[in-house]
């Protein structure tokens, strides 16, 4: 008997907190708007976020300019997140979705009147999300060092058994992104078969629908260069050499072969 005071006293007790909680917040409107939007934010989909960028915008001069850099990244990129989130938003069954997992599954996971704003904005912003990753200051200073940067690790033994040495990859990869029409990207990726490959997407493609790994990538859309280098791709295809982190594409590589 005693026992069973005892649990009554205490459902009791509870049952009068809550009452007493639900009388403070009803009479608090600024507490119960506070708590009201805490739980809408709960319940709301996941939404994508610009990354921040690893250095400052002239980080990466005199190759890649300042000013290039920050339109590039607070309005290119930008417009990208806010656009895919836009699409998801009339979808939030996939919002919480990785996005690898859409852009791989666009045509069984995306609703058709949202995929090609998931492809064209959830491509770009997983592209760019990428290639911030790949170029770095410390790039810059062996570069202005007359320090050759070339691939070594793995990544280096990889490319050389594709394509025989650096140099000649380096000359096949300017190709490919020399030959990109109108605007795309160029990528070395990890393919299905675990091999190293060259290739090229359009518009903002991403190798993920094709289920392929980027280990680097170039953006050759014309608001990639055209402050520095006018029209003139191929000074900024030979100027981006200077930049690429090797470092950071022996990780990805390896993030890749392994898995």
């Amino acid at each position: 008997m005693h026992k069973v005071i005892f649990i009554l006293i205490g459902a009791i007790k509870i049952a009068i907190a809550k009452i007493a909680v639900w009388y403070y917040i009803s009479n608090n409107p600024a507490v119960e708007a506070v708590l009201i939007k805490n739980i809408e934010q709960i319940n709301e989909p996941m939404k994508y976020e610009l990354p921040k960028l690893p250095y400052a915008y002239d980080a990466l001069e005199p190759y890649i300019d300042a000013k290039t850099m920050e339109l590039h990244y607070t309005k290119h990129h930008q417009t990208y997140v806010t656009k895919l989130n836009e699409a998801l938003e009339k979808h939030p069954e996939i919002a919480d979705k990785p996005l690898e997992e859409l852009l791989a599954n666009l045509d069984t996971v995306v609703p058709e009147d949202i995929r090609t704003a998931v492809r064209n904005h959830g491509g770009g912003h997983a592209n760019h999300s990428f290639f911030w990753t790949i170029m770095s200051p410390e790039a810059v200073a062996a570069s202005k060092a007359n320090k050759e940067a070339v691939p070594a690790g793995e990544v280096g033994d990889a490319i050389a058994g594709v394509f025989g040495d650096f140099k000649k990859f380096q000359e096949e990869f300017n190709a490919a992104a020399a030959s990109v029409f109108g605007s795309g990207w160029a990528w070395l990726v990890v393919g299905d078969d675990g091999k190293l490959a060259i290739v090229k997407t359009g518009q903002q493609d991403s190798p993920l629908m094709k289920k392929q790994k980027p280990v680097l990538g170039l953006d050759v859309w014309e608001h990639a260069y055209y402050i520095l280098h006018n029209a003139n791709r191929g000074e900024y295809i030979k100027n981006w050499w200077s930049v690429v982190d090797w470092i950071a594409v022996e990780r990805h590589y390896n993030s890749h072969a392994l898995t």
